[in-house]
């Protein structure tokens, strides 16, 4: 069986990109993290002081941008313009603005552009929120990867290990970039047609791995 590539798109917190990562692992393939590209423009764009409201520069900021995801010793490294970002797109300054920058319809067809020829060769595993509808639409396996909104917050929570920030705050951050993701005009957060759901509110990160795994093995023949 030749390669293929794996859609996982999913809201913020479901654990998409940890899972992603130890599927990609595991099939020998390539993991992108799009999220950690919108992530990395927001960064930038907040590091430079750019108005949130100024599409046009954005979108600019985000053309001139020379992102590269590479495999590290931790997970993936994140460099913009050669500049290791990894940690610092994570910041919860980056969660409370990023929904915003990735509803800017010019850097969603900057990065998607670029997505797309990540995927060109196939072996791919990406993950985001608009990867099997809009990105990869022709993607052999797609998963829409969800959980509650309070397991969502109760597994970032422990993450981030942030005294400034509850658990309801957290939770009430989460319910807030869901209704921005779905209600974006541009390539909104949803399950695709074809996509298969995957809740894993009660399941463990090994299970949710596995059921992505056994997805690929049934769909395409994968050993």
């Amino acid at each position: 069986m030749g390669k293929f590539n794996v859609a996982l798109d999913g809201p913020a917190g479901a654990g998409k990109s940890t899972v992603a990562r130890m599927v990609a692992k595991e099939l020998d393939y390539v993991y992108v993290d799009t999220g950690a590209m919108y992530r990395t423009i927001t960064w930038k764009v907040l590091e430079r002081g750019v108005s949130l409201d100024d599409s046009a520069q954005i979108a600019a900021l985000a053309a001139g941008t020379l992102i590269s995801l590479k495999p590290g010793q931790t997970g993936q490294t994140v460099t913009a313009d050669g500049l290791d970002v990894t940690e610092l797109i994570r910041s919860q300054e980056i969660n409370r603005h990023v929904s915003q920058i990735a509803a800017i319809p010019e850097v969603r067809e900057i990065l998607v552009r670029k997505q797309k020829e990540m995927a060109s060769g196939k072996g791919i595993v990406m993950d985001g929120r608009d990867i099997g509808t809009s990105v990869l639409p022709d993607a052999e396996v797609k998963v829409f990867l969800t959980a509650s909104a309070r397991k969502r917050a109760e597994r970032r929570f422990l993450e981030m290990n942030d005294p400034d920030m509850t658990l309801e705050e957290l939770e009430q951050d989460i319910e807030r970039r869901d209704r921005l993701d779905q209600g974006r005009a541009v390539s909104p957060l949803r399950q695709a047609d074809d996509a298969i759901l995957l809740d894993s509110t009660s399941l463990s990160l090994e299970e949710v791995v596995n059921a992505v795994l056994e997805l690929c093995r049934t769909k395409m023949e994968w050993r």
